[in-house]
């Protein structure tokens, strides 16, 4: 028998976010899997959970969400062969991911696993990126611009070399590393117009203002432009 394994981006937070695609293939699909914490539902299936009709099958990808790189691996692991017997059995799969499949999305780590096996298809959602532009009133991009996407996780070195080397950016997953962030921006003369915002598209989604800012969760980003916010 065969069966399909989808990749379902769900978009930052907001459930109407989903796409048209995206929620018809949670309603029809038999079974669904998500990530989440060791307790607890995990946060992309409370975003679509207004889209869930009662008595689906549902896989939860249980892991501590920690640098434990071990421990995460063997975590997808499980949840691949939970996943793949349901396939065997040819009962399709949805994978739910935050934002988009392909973008930092967990759904990478099965599709990995589960790809050269059966068939896939990835529906792609929006990613918190462009709901974060979208939020502020900060446009991203335009004409010809070169646009960077940065993890805050990166040393200080690479994120001035990747800065210096674009028009806009986006700096993500900032948590602890603030300090080091805000010290090149700063350098590059980009701070003062920088945009920043935490938790876009979920309860407690909060704007920051430069003068003020002392701490970010890791679910913050920090968009900046070479024009500053001189669009108009």
């Amino acid at each position: 028998m065969t069966a399909t394994l989808y990749g379902i981006g769900i978009g930052p937070g907001d459930a109407e976010l989903l796409t048209l695609k995206a929620v018809r293939l949670i309603r029809e699909t038999p079974v669904l899997a998500w990530p989440a914490p060791l307790d607890g539902e995990g946060l992309a299936r409370t975003i679509a959970a207004p889209h869930i009709p009662p008595g689906k099958d549902e896989i939860a990808i249980r892991m501590g969400f920690t640098v434990d790189r071990a421990g995460t691996e063997a975590a997808y692991d499980r949840a691949a062969d939970a996943i793949a017997a349901h396939l065997d059995a040819g009962r399709d799969v949805a994978v739910l991911c935050e934002g988009d499949p392909f973008f930092f999305g967990s759904f990478i780590y099965l599709f990995a696993r589960l790809s050269p096996r059966f068939a896939v298809e990835v529906v792609p959602g929006v990613s918190s990126i462009m709901a974060a532009s979208a939020d502020l009133h900060a446009p991203l991009c335009a004409w010809d611009d070169g646009v960077a996407i940065i993890p805050a996780t990166r040393s200080e070195a690479e994120i001035e070399a990747a800065l210096a080397a674009s028009d806009a950016a986006v700096i993500m997953k900032i948590g602890r590393h603030l300090p080091k962030v805000k010290a090149v921006l700063r350098r590059l003369g980009l701070w003062e117009s920088a945009r920043i915002i935490e938790r876009v598209g979920l309860p407690g989604r909060r704007v920051h203002d430069v003068a003020t800012v002392t701490e970010l969760p890791y679910f913050s980003l920090i968009l900046v432009h070479r024009r500053g916010n001189a669009w108009l």
